[in-house]
Order: C-alpha cells, then structure tokens, then sequence
C-alpha cells in the first residue's frame, strides 16, 4: 500500500514539474523516479547502520541512472530530479520539500569540511542545470539557482543567485511560485556590471569634454589678453 502511494505521489510530481509526460506510465520510465524510489529503501538500511548494503544499493542506481544519491541524505517529499544524468547529492545533504534538481547539479562538499559538509537546501528551492552548491551552509527556501552557478555561501530566502561565484541579484521578498521553473530568464550579474561600466565610462567621456572645452576657452581668453 506504501508503494503505490509512493508511485501516485511520484506520478503526481511528475506530471506537475515536466511537460514533456504523457501518461502515467510514462514515471516508471524516470530515472528520477527509479533513484528517489532506491533512495529511500537505502537511507532506511543506512539509518539502522547497514552502510555496505545501503551503499550496494545507491551505488547500482547511480550506475543505471546517472544519479548519485549518498543514502546518508535526508531528502523531503516532492523531490523531482529532472533528467538527472550528472546529478550528485552528498552523505550530509539536507533537502527541504518540493526541491527541483536539474540535470549536472552537484549539491557537495568542499573537502575541508569536517561533520556536516555539504549544503541544506529549504522548501521549494530550485537548481539549474549544471549548478554547484559547495560547503554546508543553506540556500533559503523559494530561491533559484543559475544554470551553472557555483554556490559556496549563504542565500537568503526568496532569491534569485547566479554567476560564478554565485551572488544574489535579485532578492524582493516575494515567494517564488511552486510552478515557476523558468531557468533562463534570469539576472546577468556580468552584463550588469559591463552596463555598469558602460554609464561610468560615458560619465567620465562627459566630465573629460566639458573639461577640454573649459582649458580651450581659458586659453583662447588668454591668447586674446596677450595680442590686447
């Protein structure tokens, strides 16, 4: 029976966060579904201390799915890893609810680490493709990742974090909605900063013309002084 609650959860999920769906038998074709499903048989082997067997097991569903999973994790409901080829969550990741995972993401440690080493993500956290969160700190519940950003501190609730290293540009206290899973139409901190220095630069060409009309007319004033 915990099964097939399992199943509809997971068809529901499914169906919710990728359009691509057709019908519901479609989830058993998931290599999200196959590694969440294999996930929680070996965090519970893992929670009663059968490391090699939970081990055995999340290590031949990161070999048929291309998704590792450490079954020391803990991972809320409504997980949905998109794709998923690439995608590894480490031993002491925490995972809030209704997180989305895109493909390449890496939710790891740093190496220097000792104990809790690697990041908690709050409820309804969204990570693109190819995304990095490195070290054990949190990313904010309702907060977006950048498509390749590389995470190595803090965020806020309610952002928006992209660039390398990832920074928050945008953060307006405004939830993020459940469905929003745009993953392209977000901030460019590298254009920004160019079009911040492209009005510095047009400020400074302005102060520099005013300038040289100033020195001009100073020196027409004095030749005009010198032929008196």
């Amino acid at each position: 029976m915990g099964f097939i609650k399992y199943v509809k959860e997971e068809i529901n999920i499914i169906r919710d966060r990728d359009p691509a769906i057709k019908s519901n038998m479609e989830v058993f074709l998931y290599p999200s579904f196959k590694a969440i499903m294999w996930y929680r048989v070996a965090h519970k082997l893992y929670v009663k201390k059968h490391y090699f067997l939970a081990r055995l097991i999340s290590q031949k569903t990161a070999r048929k799915t291309g998704i590792e999973i450490h079954p020391g994790a803990k991972i809320g409901k409504g997980l949905f890893i998109d794709h998923g080829h690439g995608v590894v969550i480490g031993e002491t990741a925490v995972l809030g609810e209704n997180v989305t995972l895109y493909q390449g993401v890496t939710l790891g440690g740093t190496g220097k680490e000792k104990g809790k080493r690697h990041p908690t993500l709050g409820d309804n956290v969204m990570v693109s493709a190819g995304a990095k969160i490195l070290g054990s700190f949190t990313v904010g519940s309702n907060s977006k990742i950048g498509s390749g950003s590389v995470v190595v501190s803090e965020v806020p609730p309610n952002s928006t974090v992209v660039g390398v290293p990832g920074r928050v540009v945008k953060r307006d206290g405004v939830k993020l909605p459940q469905n929003d899973l745009n993953q392209t139409d977000l901030p460019n901190p590298n254009l920004m900063d160019i079009n911040h220095l492209q009005r510095e630069n047009e400020e400074l060409r302005n102060i520099l013309t005013q300038f040289m009309k100033h020195v001009e007319r100073a020196e027409r004033k004095e030749k005009k002084n010198e032929d008196i």
